[in-house]
């Protein structure tokens, strides 16, 4: 059987992650094998969503209903019922639902009817609680395809402990990623020194390490020093594989989905207040403003090296009218020149404008030029993929650490004609 459940928890508390490694625990004790437990990340710009959107789901041996009675009393017993967008769902059914429910979930917006729909479709036992919208999330995660998957370990507090501060040593998480990157990820954020995996909400959750396998995570975890956790759990997940990007164009944007675009810098990027950063990008006559906020740090000097002309990708969230940018592909980079009055040829001295379409004078012997000086400036940014740091990196998104395959093309492309399908042709 799978057992999902979503939406247990609040900006003040609890985590469905936890939910799920109690449950794990439980069924142990009623007899019931669990298989494996997965962590499933779904859209990231939904509203709705408590914290990061997460649902898990949990596959297991054993009678239904049993599981199914088990999920619930875990969410009567657990979830933070008193906040107001805490809205718990369960489901538990025999077989999988078919896999279009989690990427509709995944990339989209769905409702709770349609996933009512989906569950007894599949002849699922299912409850939801209050205004039942866990059961999108429950549902998704019973139903998630992960062809890319990684893995994350999660450690626990113990209960009289939650809302205190973690004593978590950070020389030793920063030894592990050191000890284990690239196989691990997102422990710290080394370029700007602050450690990403110890979260600051009062929930559960002591440390989480995410990698490429469970050997990996529980290698990394071997040098974390820490407070006693009360249990630990390593869930497989879709985290760090970019499964919510949708390839597009920039024509057809939709608010509130994820994107992968292609076009050419029409301006050249500023900053505005609070130091975020925005450029235009333009494909085929119509513009993108593409945004790098400040919390990406040293990504926005990447984005200000941009001149019009060069070719890119873009990755990131479709909100507000603006590609709110997670990772950058620099396809092909555009001749840079800088302009400026030409010296004079009689006296060595620079000439200055002499009026608008004017052209040049030397204000020393009187010389005049129509001709400026330009000069080619070498560009300091290279074609390749650039990425935000481990600290404003979403969930989903995935790591260069982790490589991009299948957008090597875009990075080697020099374009593409307007009258191509955006769709396809980039994968």
């Amino acid at each position: 059987m799978w057992i999902g459940i979503d939406d247990t928890d609040s900006p003040a508390g609890m985590c469905t992650t936890y939910l799920g490694a109690v449950l794990v625990r439980r069924l142990a004790q009623a007899g019931l094998r669990t298989i494996g437990a997965r962590l499933v990340r779904l859209n990231p710009n939904v509203i709705h969503k408590t914290r990061g959107n997460a649902a898990i789901a949990i596959e297991a041996d054993g009678d239904p209903e049993t599981g199914f009675a088990l999920a619930t009393a875990c969410v009567e017993e657990l979830a933070e019922f008193d906040d107001e967008k805490t809205n718990p769902g369960v489901a538990v059914a025999s077989v999988r639902p078919p896999p279009d429910f989690y990427y509709a979930a995944l990339r989209d917006y769905c409702t709770v009817d349609e996933a009512v729909r989906v569950l007894e479709a599949a002849g699922a036992l299912y409850r939801g609680y209050k205004n039942r919208r866990g059961l999108i999330g429950a549902t998704a995660a019973i139903a998630s395809d992960l062809p890319d998957l990684t893995y994350e370990l999660l450690a626990y507090r113990k209960r009289p402990l939650w809302g205190t501060h973690r004593q978590v040593d950070a020389a030793s998480l920063f030894r592990a990623e050191e000890e284990t990157y690239p196989h691990t990820w997102d422990t710290v954020d080394r370029e700007n020194s602050v450690v990403v995996g110890v979260p600051h909400t009062p929930d559960p959750v002591l440390f989480g390490i995410r990698g490429e396998s469970p050997a990996w995570v529980k290698e990394a975890r071997s040098y974390v020093r820490s407070e006693e956790p009360a249990c630990e759990q390593v869930y497989a997940t879709n985290q760090g594989t970019d499964a919510h990007l949708i390839p597009g164009s920039i024509a057809t944007l939709r608010e509130g989905r994820s994107y992968l675009v292609r076009g050419t810098v029409a301006e050249a990027a500023a900053t505005g207040p609070g130091g975020h950063v925005s450029f235009l990008l333009n494909d085929c006559g119509i513009d993108l403003r593409c945004m790098a906020y400040e919390p990406t740090k040293g990504f926005r000097d990447v984005v200000r090296a941009l001149v019009p002309g060069d070719v890119v990708a873009a990755a990131g969230s479709y909100k507000g009218g603006s590609l709110n940018l997670e990772k950058l592909g620099v396809a092909r980079l555009a001749d840079a020149a800088r302009i400026r009055p030409p010296v004079c040829p009689a006296c060595g001295k620079r000439m200055t404008s002499a009026g608008t379409g004017k052209g040049y004078k030397c204000r020393v012997c009187g010389e005049r030029s129509r001709e400026p000086e330009t000069e080619v400036v070498e560009r300091r940014l290279r074609p390749g993929w650039y990425e935000v740091p481990s600290t404003a990196r979403r969930h989903l998104a995935r790591p260069l650490a982790r490589g991009v395959p299948g957008w090597e093309e875009i990075v080697l492309q020099s374009g593409r004609k307007c009258n191509q399908s955006s769709t396809t042709s980039i994968k």
